[in-house]
């Protein structure tokens, strides 16, 4: 079984999604640790309510991003993590993470990159008037979203679209796919470049 960290800075839903997959057996993995950045955050109570472990820590308490993302992997070797799971974590992994987990860290984007990323890809969205946005699971480098694609998934935008309808349909598909995904990744190796979009 897969020991699994998961990076959240805020809510958490897509931590949820995880913990729940897991704990109906869908998802073969052991979750050994959250990993957050924002003391308040309510992924941090996510993780209390399930008995997972927490790793809190603020960057600007540290004199560089080298320096915290040490500190993180101390923890992460304490925990003896396999796999990195990046769930609404709203930093840029650095050198130190990348080399000790090469290949081993995905993330989820809500959108179809490369268009729209970095933060608040449902605002760009929006702002573009986008025809078209989604999910995008890539495992991360060093860019912000530029990593290689492991699968999309599209959602078409109406002409009435809010912010929060979009929001909800994007976590419907991020809810449902990445477990999926993970489930697949940590069963069956790499999986790489299923870059068809599905329409949803």
């Amino acid at each position: 079984m897969k020991k699994i960290a998961v990076f959240a800075s805020g809510n958490g839903s897509n931590f949820q999604a995880i913990i729940d997959v897991v704990k109906s057996g869908e998802l073969t993995a052991e979750i050994s640790l959250l990993v957050c950045d924002q003391p308040d955050a309510y992924a941090i109570d996510r993780a209390n309510a399930a008995r997972i472990p927490s790793f809190v820590f603020k960057a600007k308490e540290y004199s560089s991003k080298a320096e915290y993302e040490q500190a993180i992997l101390s923890e992460l070797k304490r925990y003896d993590v396999e796999f990195i799971v990046l769930a609404g974590y709203m930093r840029l992994v650095g050198p130190t993470l990348l080399g000790a987990y090469q290949g081993k860290i995905v993330n989820i984007h809500p959108s179809l990159l490369p268009a729209f990323p970095g933060k608040d890809a449902i605002g760009q969205a929006l702002a573009a008037k986008a025809k078209w946005s989604g999910v995008t699971i890539h495992y991360v480098d060093e860019g912000m979203d530029t990593g290689p694609i492991i699968v999309q998934e599209r959602v078409k935008l109406e002409e009435d679209e809010t912010r929060d309808s979009l929001q909800h349909k994007i976590q419907q598909i991020e809810h449902k796919l990445y477990p999926e995904i993970l489930q697949m990744l940590f069963t069956q190796g790499d999986v790489i470049n299923d870059t068809k979009a599905r329409a949803y």
